[in-house]
């Protein structure tokens, strides 16, 4: 049908029937994944299976001298037992650049090292064997000799390239980006206050309930592969696995069933992870390779390692005027492909500062190779670092001029009226709504009463703390993000929408389903699209051989840019069903609706033909429709943001602590997050991912953190040791939302999976400090341990 068939959704429709949308619909499987029937990457079995386990790097860095698999090879069950040299007959190695980040380089990365390793568990062969116990009993006997190298493992070391990891290179630096504002040391030296401190943030990395796996069935008779992934983009994987592995990209078929967490985790290339893909290809056969926990710790990105000075420079009665920054940042020895480890300081340049009015703004990055493992993007890329750095040092402002950290904010968060707005980074915001949700954040914690109940408390030696986090999302990005930068990672997504013989409409939608709820977010849409009820609705995701093309799921794209690719497709079908009905009754399809599963009257209601009635006749008994018409009850339409290169959001955190002087322990006592992500689609949902999202940087404030010795070696790569946030520990979350839809979309929905965990870290620092703060503490070093709190106390 053509753009004029497609109907809108009328009020009078939606006043007649509950709207989906804006429903908390239960997310889509969850009876079925309670009942125990999820099927994850390790519950699949495939005829002539085998396991693959790699025999992995215990130094940070060596020369391999020697490698004998002689004897691995000899053991029960073993088929094959290779090294990295013959794995590269299969699969070319890859450099993880991208052209807009101007001067980024990284040396190419072999899915199997070759002749030296740079990290910790790197792997350097790789024993295939009919199960996953036979191949790791086979490790016992694979001899290696090393030649042990210095490990860089300081990023100032690093950056001073005393020992450069990767010689070709020329130094240790990865990238690096310098932005300056005209007028900007004028303006510094003009101010009358300046405040000056230095942040570090420590390593950590996602702990996914489920541990990355990968099932790869190469097929020789007809040149396929098909690849079993826990992955949140299937059509980029499929097309790596392709260039990279010498397989036309249309005879490669990528999967993606139930997945059990990612958070930025399994978006990324994994070197082991393209070797069992070639290991597939090389024995002619399935191959799994599913990590375990001490794999992750050692190999699945870690993130935000980062030691950042910022300056910020304001007048005595209370205006900022600019934000002066260094970050320094280590990403391990490897730019991760294809997506960069430049992206995580460059955004940190282009966000900090961002909910404030200031017109002058210096940033420096430098981003270096370390002999860790590697970093890259996790929830909220960036973000945490960005919003910490901004709110510490905001709340470092307040106090120097003695004003409250609520009013120094307030006066300073650019006005809600003041959009379309360029940030001095260059970023461009098209709505959004601080000063609205700092209004409701403050009522739904009772500022005032917060502050005379710490007032009452200290002068009893309890103290407590409260801190404040303003933030900025970015969300729904458009090819400015990756494609123009040369990589092959779709902005669009797309959603093709069925009405099948029975009356059900079946959607096929390109983003997948990670655990986050999406597909009950797609079901809602497409029952309002449409004019059904959501159990009339299945979504099917994650499968490259029948679903659109589309980038999938990162930086909380889903709902923004697959569901308004569902929404147009929904739209075209329900145009397109009442095209049907209309031949069929002989009437103008203008005075048709679709309602409740059925044609109705439009202007009465009245059922006139169900849907089960419509897909019969079109599917069935097209003979009765007249000549020349042609039924179309399939649609596809894909959907793009162009207008902005992010669809931002906003929002603003809260948090009470209370701190324990003698012991260092930090109690948290309540937290608070306003939030506007535009049209809440299912409010239930958008609450989880913030409480969520919340949940994750609480973890990167107070618990989690990759420790590593001064040779590389990881030191807690375990759940006995690697410290996460659990139930017990988390307090009350209080959630309120702001919908300030965005116009580049009908359906006006932004993302929101991503800012919970980006103001978190900043509101409890900021409430630590104001715990302490009158004892003369400062904490400024994630994650803040009980040690750290009696280092700020001076009393260890």
């Amino acid at each position: 049908m053509n753009a004029r068939n497609e109907l809108p959704l009328t009020p009078e429709v939606k006043a007649r029937a509950a709207d989906p949308i804006g429903q908390s619909t239960p997310r889509h499987g969850a009876r079925r994944l309670l009942q125990g029937r999820g099927m994850y990457l390790d519950d699949l079995r495939l005829p002539r299976m085998a396991h693959v386990v790699f025999v992995r790097s215990p130094h940070a860095h060596a020369r391999i001298t020697h490698l004998d698999l002689s004897a691995a090879r000899r053991q029960p069950g073993v088929i094959a037992a290779v090294d990295g040299q013959a794995i590269a007959e299969f699969c070319t190695p890859w450099v993880g650049v991208l052209g807009h980040l101007k001067g980024i380089k990284s040396a190419p990365q072999h899915a199997v090292a070759i002749d030296r390793v740079c990290w910790q568990g790197e792997a350097v062969a790789a024993i295939v064997a009919q199960s996953r116990r036979e191949a790791e009993d086979a490790l016992e006997h694979v001899v290696t000799e090393w030649d042990v190298l210095p490990a860089v493992t300081d990023m100032k070391d690093a950056l001073s390239n005393r020992y450069v990891i990767h010689p070709d290179l020329g130094d240790n630096l990865c990238f690096s980006r310098e932005l300056v504002t005209e007028g900007f040391e004028q303006a510094f030296a003009q101010a009358e206050v300046v405040v000056e401190k230095t942040y570090d943030f420590s390593r950590h990395t996602g702990v996914t309930n489920e541990p990355r796996g990968v099932l790869a069935d190469y097929n020789p008779a007809d040149h396929t592969l098909v690849v079993y992934q826990g992955t949140q983009a299937p059509h980029m994987m499929q097309d790596i696995f392709s260039r990279h592995l010498n397989i036309p990209e249309s005879n490669v078929r990528v999967v993606c069933k139930d997945v059990g967490g990612s958070f930025g985790i399994k978006v990324h290339v994994y070197a082991d992870e393209m070797a069992t893909a070639a290991l597939s290809v090389m024995l002619k056969r399935p191959v799994k390779f599913v990590a375990d926990r001490l794999e992750s710790f050692l190999t699945d990105i870690h993130a935000r390692e980062h030691t950042v000075t910022v300056r910020m420079a304001c007048n005595r009665n209370g205006d900022i005027v600019g934000f002066d920054l260094r970050d320094l940042t280590g990403i391990g020895p490897y730019s991760v492909y294809p997506r960069t480890s430049g992206i995580e300081g460059n955004q940190v340049v282009n966000l900090t500062g961002g909910p404030y009015r200031h017109k002058h703004y210096r940033a420096r990055l430098d981003v270096v190779f370390t002999n860790k493992n590697v970093t890259c993007q996790y929830r909220a890329v960036g973000h945490p670092i960005a919003v910490a750095i901004t709110e510490g040092i905001v709340d470092e402002g307040a106090r120097a001029i003695g004003m409250d950290p609520v009013e120094f904010r307030r006066r300073n968060l650019i006005a809600d009226d003041a959009y379309p707005y360029t940030f001095p980074s260059g970023i461009k915001f098209e709505k959004l709504s601080h000063h609205q949700c700092l209004d409701q954040l403050l009522q739904l914690m009772d500022y005032d009463g917060l502050r005379r109940e710490q007032a009452q408390l200290r002068q009893r030696g309890i103290h407590r703390g409260i801190g404040f986090a303003a933030m900025i999302e970015v969300t729904n990005p458009s090819p400015a993000f990756y494609g123009v930068g040369g990589a092959r990672i779709s902005a669009q997504d797309g959603a093709t929408v069925r009405l099948d013989p029975a009356g059900m409409v079946n959607v096929l939608v390109s983003v997948t389903e990670q655990g986050q709820g999406t597909e009950a977010v797609f079901t809602q849409v497409a029952a309002s699209a449409v004019g059904v009820s959501v159990d009339k609705v299945r979504v099917v995701t994650g499968d490259t051989a029948v679903t659109p093309y589309g980038g999938g799921t990162w930086a909380s794209r889903g709902a923004g840019i697959g569901g308004e690719a569902v929404l147009q497709a929904g739209k075209a079908l329900r145009a397109n069903i009442l095209a049907v009905a209309a031949a069929v009754l002989q009437v103008e399809a203008a005075t048709l609706d679709v309602q409740n599963n059925a044609v109705v009257d439009r202007l009465t209601g009245q059922e006139r033909m169900p849907l089960s009635e419509v897909g019969r006749v079109a599917y069935f008994r097209p003979d009765t429709l007249p000549m020349g018409f042609q039924s179309e009850l399939t649609v596809t339409r894909h959907f793009t943001p162009r207008e902005y290169g992010f669809t931002f959001t906003n929002g603003i955190q809260a948090s009470y602590v209370e701190v324990d002087v003698e012991t260092g322990f930090v109690k948290l006592l309540k937290h608070w997050c306003v939030e506007d992500c535009g049209t809440v689609l299912n409010p239930m949902l958008v609450d989880e991912q913030i409480r969520g999202g919340i949940v994750q940087g609480i973890g990167g404030a107070l618990f989690e953190e990759c420790l590593y010795s001064d040779d590389g070696q990881m030191l807690n790569g375990s759940m006995a040791d690697y410290l996460v946030p659990m139930a017990a520990e988390m307090p009350d979350i209080v959630v309120g939302h702001v919908q300030t839809p965005t116009k580049t979309s009908e359906l006006g929905a932004k993302g929101a999976g991503e800012a919970g965990t980006a103001g978190a870290p900043g509101a409890v620092m900021n409430a630590i400090n104001d715990a302490i703060g009158p004892l003369g503490g400062n904490v400024s070093m994630q994650p803040f341990t009980p040690q750290r709190v009696l280092q700020a106390l001076g009393k260890v």
